[in-house]
């Protein structure tokens, strides 16, 4: 029993660090940037919440972003099923799929099953937008923890080059195997990856591996660490975040 209450502390670090952000997020003050000709292309930015958490609840995010090159931008801001945990005793919650043990380090199981399955339906979301009309170079992954973690797979399993995916707080989540099935094209697709030092839930160690991984494969990868930030996103961030989006976006031109 005191196991079960021990598993279950860390899920709801998730939830809770993650209600602190959107309560800054909703305290920043706003960009007072130059306004900008409507010269900018449709974009498209998926973000994929943490374990346990939902899509309304990180909406907030996108009210960060003011800057004028984001007025043509469509966020989804989807929920993950509800499943099983291993690592919080099984019981049913929102879940990409499933996670061994927490804390997450490098060398952590991986339920490479379940993230593939996980992938195909991110990848349904990315064809549905460029069905839409968006370029492929204008649509954005981002994710906090094993959103993260499912933001990383889906791009570099994704066969066409993205503008990006970016990575908060996540994790490798899968092995070697995986190479063989990422494309040249899926290779160009830049990565920005974010991790706090003092993270005890998903630790730096395994953020730590994600570049030395990437660059095995030939992908580039910005890696920036937080000294001080637990798991969760800080306004610095996000901040950082709409700067990097901001210089990849193209225009309709």
């Amino acid at each position: 029993m005191k196991k079960s209450i021990l598993l279950t502390k860390p899920i709801a670090v998730f939830v809770a660090t993650f209600g602190i952000t959107v309560v800054f997020i909703l305290l920043s003050p706003p960009n007072r940037s130059s306004p900008k000709p409507d010269s900018m292309a449709r974009s498209f930015i998926l973000w994929l919440h943490g374990l346990g958490d939902s899509g309304p609840a990180n909406e907030p995010i996108k009210t960060l972003f003011t800057s004028p090159e984001f007025k043509r931008t469509t966020w989804s801001f989807p929920s993950a099923p509800f499943n099983p945990v291993t690592c919080n005793n099984g019981p049913t919650m929102t879940s990409w799929f499933d996670i061994y043990e927490i804390p997450v380090t490098a060398d952590s199981p991986k339920d490479e099953n379940g993230i593939l399955k996980a992938v195909q339906n991110v990848h349904a979301m990315i064809d549905k937008e460029l069905a839409a009309g968006t370029n492929p170079s204008n649509i954005f992954v981002c994710g906090f923890s094993q959103g993260g973690a499912l933001t990383l797979a889906s791009v570099l399993l994704y066969p066409r080059t993205l503008g990006g995916g970016a990575i908060f707080s996540g994790w490798v989540p899968f092995n070697y195997s995986i190479i063989e099935h990422i494309t040249p094209e899926a290779k160009k697709t830049p990565i920005f990856w974010s991790h706090g030092i003092a993270d005890r839930t998903v630790l730096f160690e395994a953020g730590q591996a994600g570049p030395p991984f990437l660059e095995k494969l030939g992908i580039s990868c910005e890696f920036k660490a937080y000294p001080g930030l637990a798991h969760s996103i800080n306004n610095e961030e996000l901040h950082h975040l709409e700067s990097w989006i901001k210089t990849r976006l193209r225009s309709s031109s």
